[in-house]
């Protein structure tokens, strides 16, 4: 299949992992932004192909695991009330809240529906005009489009029952704001390409010279991100810092304008709270004025919602970057998929449970000196 089995070429891998062996002098800390590269890494067993100077580093770009808990609690509430069909991806149902989450809710009576695209939730309200159907929109740059188009067209058609709860966070301004943390290791970035294959690269250049490190746009599979980490590797090698787009079979550097300019039709920028992080200024997006009537959160009127994390979760040191899963005492254990305590682990690209799936309950990468030999390894496999 043209762009799956071609980047999964163990051959051509190999060249890549010998280019970098070849180029690293010194140790180096690269974050892979986005959930689904992690999955890949762990999967592939990539970090454990790099040399030992090569650190891959989690970063926060797990759509699911950064929606702020508070948020997560007005979905529940809205949720659980009897004239709402709540919609939503399938990934959000198993999601942690203070004290149950989607599938409980759905358990206990409401009407809780899993959809396939927020077009899904339009016709939903088209068709049953007495009920309010809410869809749950959440995601990076990447969903963003789909959910601006769904408002646009439930206002074209005159819907008064649908709504969005919107909890929409942008790349950049956490880039920014990992960069500023006082506890900050990492020196280059692997940037996702499905995010820039929308908003395209203009906010990278200055965020790569202002903070002197190379982003490198990069794509999902596994010769994808080696490519993505030989040529992060190679900047800093050099000294350089540069954006570098290593995934043009998707990616042009002005995006997606159509999307774009559905995007800022339908939303503005705001401040947005990250599960596990905290607030970020000019991090998220809400609807816009113009689309203010079809915002749940002021339909609804949700208010008085009191959170409480697990004390012994740390998935937010884990979206930080700050420790590897299997550093948390409760991973594998009081957290596991059927029981997760932290949102990290229910996420298709969350870091633990990419961790669970894959069997990585040590440390990772490997002790030095206690690496399987790559030649032992299928770098694809």
């Amino acid at each position: 299949m043209k762009y799956i089995d071609e980047f999964n070429d163990p051959e051509l891998a190999r060249r890549l992992l010998d280019e970098i062996h070849a180029t690293v002098t010194r140790p180096w800390a690269l974050m892979e932004v986005c959930g689904g590269q992690t999955h890949s890494i762990i999967r592939h067993g990539i970090d454990q192909l790099l040399p030992e100077e090569v650190e891959l580093i989690h970063g926060p770009g797990c759509p699911v695991c950064v929606t702020p808990l508070d948020v997560i609690d007005k979905a529940l509430e809205i949720a659980a009330r009897p004239d709402v069909v709540f919609c939503s991806f399938g990934d959000m149902l198993r999601v942690p809240g203070t004290d149950r989450d989607l599938f409980r809710v759905k358990g206990e009576g409401g009407d809780v529906r899993v959809v396939y695209s927020p077009l899904d939730a339009v016709e939903l309200a088209r068709r049953h005009p007495d009920r309010q159907v809410v869809f749950f929109a959440i995601g990076f740059e990447t969903t963003a489009p789909a959910n601006a188009m769904a408002v646009h067209q439930a206002r074209r058609l005159g819907l008064a029952n649908f709504s969005l709860l919107v909890s929409h966070v942008r790349v950049p301004p956490a880039i920014e704001a990992i960069m500023a943390a006082p506890a900050c290791r990492v020196q280059g970035f692997l940037a996702a390409g499905h995010v820039c294959s929308v908003m395209g690269t203009a906010e990278y250049p200055d965020l790569a010279a202002r903070h002197r490190v190379p982003i490198v746009v990069t794509g999902f599979e596994p010769l994808d991100i080696l490519e993505g980490v030989r040529r992060a590797v190679h900047q800093l090698e050099r000294g350089e810092h540069r954006v570098e787009n290593a995934y043009p079979r998707a990616v042009r550097d002005q995006g997606n304008p159509a999307a774009v300019r559905m995007i800022e039709e339908v939303f503005e920028v705001t401040d947005r709270n990250w599960r596990g992080i905290g607030g970020i200024p000019a991090s998220g997006w809400r609807l816009s004025e113009a689309f203010r009537a079809y915002d749940a959160e002021h339909r609804f009127d949700v208010t008085g919602i009191r959170t409480e994390e697990p004390a012994v979760c740390r998935a937010g040191d884990v979206l930080q970057g700050l420790i590897k899963p299997t550093e948390c005492a409760a991973f594998g254990t009081a957290c596991t998929p059927r029981t997760p305590l932290g949102a990290t682990m229910v996420s298709n690209e969350g870091a633990c449970a990419a961790y669970y799936l894959y069997r990585r309950m040590t440390d990772s990468p490997a002790p030095q000196g206690s690496r399987i030999p790559r030649e032992e390894m299928n770098p694809v496999g």
